[in-house]
């Protein structure tokens, strides 16, 4: 079963929960609310974000030894 991410929507509290696609909506922790919506998490939103820079002169993620820098 994935994580899911949520927000409450009335304390804009931030938590996860572990459910399946098709369950319903969990109740905030903090506040103990129904009102929540699930988030759109950075792994489903690929390619938006910037790739991390592993520093150095063109060295990719080994090095270069991979031909990948």
């Amino acid at each position: 079963m994935p994580i899911y991410e949520f927000v409450c929507m009335e304390c804009e509290s931030h938590f996860e929960e572990l459910m399946r696609l098709d369950d319903d909506a969990p109740s905030c922790p903090d506040c103990g609310s129904a009102r929540t919506n699930r988030q759109l998490s950075v792994f489903a939103a690929h390619g938006t974000a910037e790739q991390p820079s592993f520093g150095g002169s063109g060295g990719g993620c080994c090095g270069g030894s991979c031909g990948c820098g």
